[in-house]
């Protein structure tokens, strides 16, 4: 009965807000005679995305595959080098530093040096952008939930006489997965924020990101917005198959913890 209750509140008051948002959106456009080059109606995007659906696709795609390599590399090595940082706290200390100095890197700056150094036709450098960008929040907050583990917990595992890998299994790790996949929910979206910024600094042609640039270049501005509605879509569909293992893996503490 609260779950149902909360229906309105979590489902259909967004969907009531944004509808409500476009459609003053639309009137501002109309009412003030606001140039396309300054903001394009809902009404015009809407059209030059729905003819150039195809187009919008394929750069998603090639966008979605440089975000999702890039995903899956930063998580990987954040959750590796999380785990180390646990089991010796010494490399933690010793890596604080390059952390932050990682978190604080603009990828503005970084994306031309990994095109000068991977070459400008190969899609290296913004994959390597985007595991750069989700490594942060995942390292961070996996290491966050694989120190949540209270003593008395482990004391009372090794009572038991259980072995460092049982302990891990029982204790450490169950209390980490709300924490990892916190990180992984702000790194989804952040992957693909990464490799379409990514584009705009040279690299092969496609993607969301120079499509973008091309139709604000040749002042298709229309259609330059649907390519930026295609990135919002390419970063729901990433936010929610994260949410989606999330409430796979722990549905409880998922369906607790969600937005």
């Amino acid at each position: 009965m609260k779950q149902t209750a909360s229906l309105p509140r979590t489902i259909l008051a967004p969907i009531l807000l944004g509808v409500l948002a476009v459609a003053l959106w639309q009137l501002a456009v109309v009412v003030l005679e606001i140039k396309p080059f300054v903001l394009p109606s809902p009404v015009s995007i809407a059209t030059e995305f729905s003819s150039s659906v195809s187009s919008v696709w394929a750069a998603s795609l090639v966008t979605g595959a440089n975000a999702l390599i890039g995903l899956l590399i930063g998580a990987i090595v954040g959750i590796i080098a999380a785990i180390i940082a646990t089991v010796l706290p010494i490399t933690d200390e010793l890596s604080a530093p390059l952390v932050a100095a990682a978190s604080v890197i603009p990828i503005v700056a970084l994306a031309p040096v990994f095109y000068t150094m991977f070459g400008a036709d190969k899609e290296t450098a913004r994959q390597l952008v985007a595991a750069l960008a989700v490594f942060i929040p995942v390292y961070l907050n996996t290491l966050r939930g694989l120190r949540q583990a209270r003593p008395v917990h482990r004391d009372l595992m090794r009572a038991y006489g259980a072995s460092a890998w049982q302990t891990t299994r029982a204790v450490t790790l169950p209390g980490a997965v709300p924490f990892l996949f916190i990180g992984l929910r702000i790194a989804s979206s952040l992957a693909v924020i990464s490799a379409l910024i990514g584009e705009y600094f040279g690299g092969p042609i496609g993607g969301l990101g120079k499509s973008i640039t091309s139709a604000a270049a040749s002042s298709n501005y229309s259609l330059a917005y649907a390519y930026v509605l295609g990135a919002i879509l390419l970063g729901l569909v990433f936010y929610v198959v994260t949410l989606g293992l999330e409430r796979l893996v722990s549905p409880h503490r998922a369906s607790a913890s969600a937005p």
